[in-house]
């Protein structure tokens, strides 16, 4: 396989086929590090060497009806985490404040739960008002599944970016969750993309699903068009169904990060949940695929502490991307065209 042929492909605005997709995900370990370079040079190209941060705060845990069998705060679990109500408007603004004292670029706000009721909804429009006018940063929200008057709530409050992640191919959804189906997260990204936020929506990879069920997430998402993809590799949380699930390797992690950018070169791609875990040493050699990391904890496990992931950041040649209120330069590398919008 010519790596190098893949990469100059997808800057030329070309696209990968399956045969090829599955090549990358096989790809001999001897050639691991071409291919990471390959997709360097499509990183580079789109993203400079900028890294976008995105901190969460877990809004309200616990309390879900859904049986998704990798979440702690599944209704089936069993891992006796942390359940809460949705949190005060104080509790959230001093997570913004947080999250830009740790350089974030974007402030992820996620509940448990199969829908926001309205009251939550109200309560975190008037929440996200109050943020936006005192933080310079991107809000992104992650609530379940949403109708089009939810987006648009959403976005009169100043919401920027709504996640909504696919998770697994459709085809292999039904093993990991029976209380909602793909289609009802594809009908939400889909009214996300109607009310004009910018959508987000990717992986949990490391569940039991074959790597033509990843190539076949890769593409739907590509399908979608979506703004951001965030690839988390699974947790196998004591207490929930997939626990010992467990055969990634770093190895792997970093040829499916490969994978999402080929498929999707321009998008942001971030290396989310369970980075720490699966690619452990080998995570700066992933900030030369992806463009993006979550730092600090995540909703139920526990991150790299911030000051560790900003010095890898900076000891791999990488800079922190500005909120959009204090950046003095375009997040994006010079030379790509305006119309390619920060979102």
């Amino acid at each position: 396989m010519f790596w190098n042929e893949l990469a100059e492909r997808a800057l030329q605005g070309g696209e990968i086929t399956r045969a090829e997709a599955l090549g990358v995900l096989a790809v001999p370990e001897e050639e691991l590090l071409d291919l990471v370079a390959a997709c360097y040079r499509v990183r580079r190209h789109y993203h400079g060497k900028r890294v976008k941060l995105n901190m969460l705060i877990n809004a309200k845990s616990g309390l879900c009806p859904e049986d998704c069998g990798y979440c702690s705060q599944s209704v089936i679990s069993q891992a006796g985490v942390d359940r809460y109500s949705l949190q005060s408007a104080e509790v959230l603004l001093e997570g913004a404040r947080q999250a830009l004292e740790v350089k974030a670029h974007t402030y992820c706000i996620v509940i448990s739960g199969r829908r926001p009721a309205a009251t939550e909804l109200n309560h975190l429009a008037r929440a996200v008002r109050e943020i936006k006018q005192k933080y310079p940063l991107r809000i992104c929200c992650c609530l379940g599944l949403l109708d089009d008057a939810d987006v648009k709530q959403l976005q009169d409050a100043g919401v920027d970016r709504i996640n909504h992640n696919l998770n697994t191919s459709e085809d292999y959804y039904g093993e990991i969750c029976t209380t909602h189906t793909y289609q009802d997260r594809v009908d939400t990204l889909q009214a996300v993309k109607r009310g004009g936020i910018s959508p987000c929506s990717g992986a949990i990879v490391g569940m039991g699903e074959s790597d033509a069920q990843i190539v076949d997430l890769a593409f739907a998402i590509r399908a979608l068009d979506v703004d951001s993809i965030p690839i988390n590799f699974l947790i196998p949380i004591a207490g929930t169904p997939l626990a010992g699930v467990e055969y990634l390797t770093p190895q792997k992690c970093l040829a499916i990060v490969c994978l999402f950018r080929l498929v999707n070169p321009s998008k942001e791609i971030r290396i989310a949940g369970g980075r720490e875990y699966h690619l452990r040493s080998l995570q700066p050699l992933g900030l030369y695929v992806a463009d993006s990391l979550f730092i600090g904890d995540y909703l139920t496990t526990r991150g790299e502490l911030p000051e560790r992931d900003l010095q890898m950041i900076e000891d791999a040649g990488f800079v922190p991307a500005l909120p959009p209120g204090l950046a003095a330069a375009p997040d994006y590398a010079p030379g790509i065209k305006a119309v390619m919008s920060d979102k």
